[in-house]
């Protein structure tokens, strides 16, 4: 299959493959590392523009993006025209960066404040944030994307017609993940209303939602005409899984694909590499505690991760974490 590269405001996208934004998860190394893999697009995890507004270092801390790590995606969540149009003027310098507005996390506490997929509730809000974040948008050339679930409750909402509207809004692409809020991440991802919603747009459409291999990123093209494949839990662990889709786009038959696929060294190897960009980043401590939560992923399937994570759980020194990573090894 050959897909094209495709543009969104500024910036070209050069494969279909893009790292999906998701909250402690794609930090700055995590980026950094997956786009050395492959991925033509990352994003960073979700930012809050209120936070912005009210001059949160910690919120300013998630926003930096490094060159490397360019073309990227910066989320912003939040319900009000007005402090998300304010938090894309405070990125105007920024460059070779789109902005994206989540529609689609579930999250009660997020929710409850008429925020993430709560604004596909309130489709003339969510049309006038839009609108108010692409016109200040393009006074520094940027495109304003939308991220959006196929409904919050029950079935889905008419997904075109809510895709379309932030479309004339404003949206330079549309990332669509194949579930409700209600799902959360349960149950199977609807890839027919991507196809709906691809066919209904005039602009770049996004699909997303159970791509665990390279293979499943390629069939997500080719079943829905979508322009680009966001990924989110196929990458936990697997940063490796961008090449694996781009050599299957390449029509890599299967044993060569096996072939790509990291051996117990590479993970390791990855794993303290890993490590020490965040060690390096934000220190030891918040690099072992980080870490943690990724042993599991790195190392899924291998014989003994279960001890491995049991005794990785129980470690709260850098360096003894490394130590037994290695004697894994």
């Amino acid at each position: 299959m050959n897909a094209r590269p495709f543009r969104v405001g500024n910036v070209t996208i050069e494969n279909p493959f893009i790292l999906a934004p998701m909250a402690g998860i794609t930090d700055a190394p995590f980026r950094k590392l997956c786009r050395e893999q492959g991925a033509a697009l990352v994003c960073t995890e979700m930012v809050s523009a209120k936070g912005l507004w009210y001059g949160s270092e910690k919120t300013k801390e998630l926003l930096r993006v490094g060159a490397e790590e360019k073309p990227a995606s910066i989320q912003l969540f939040g319900g009000e025209p007005e402090i998300m149009a304010a938090a894309v003027k405070e990125l105007a310098e920024e460059t070779d960066v789109l902005i994206d507005v989540n529609m689609g996390c579930p999250v009660p506490k997020v929710v409850k404040n008429g925020e993430g997929s709560a604004l596909l509730k309130t489709p003339d809000q969510a049309a006038r944030i839009v609108e108010r974040m692409a016109r200040e948008a393009a006074r520094s050339g940027k495109g304003v994307t939308v991220k959006m679930r196929t409904g919050f409750a029950g079935g889905r909402i008419d997904a075109p017609a809510f895709a379309k509207l932030m479309e004339d809004a404003g949206a330079a692409a549309v990332a669509v993940h194949g579930r409700t809020r209600e799902q959360y991440y349960g149950g199977r991802a609807d890839w027919i209303v991507i196809s709906e919603v691809k066919a209904a747009l005039n602009v770049p459409v996004v699909g997303s939602g159970d791509v665990m291999s390279g293979a499943d990123a390629v069939r997500m093209l080719e079943q829905t005409g979508c322009d680009g494949v966001m990924i989110a839990r196929g990458v936990l662990g697997n940063p490796w899984i961008f090449r694996e889709a781009l050599a299957c786009l390449g029509g890599a038959d299967e044993a060569e694909v096996q072939a790509l696929r990291p051996r117990r060294a590479e993970k390791v190897e990855m794993f303290i590499r890993h490590a020490a960009m965040i060690a390096d980043l934000r220190g030891t401590r918040a690099a072992t505690r980080e870490m943690r939560k990724h042993t599991g992923w790195y190392f899924k399937g291998e014989h003994g991760v279960n001890a491995l994570k049991n005794a990785a759980n129980a470690i709260d020194e850098y360096a003894a974490l490394i130590d037994e990573i290695r004697r894994f090894a």
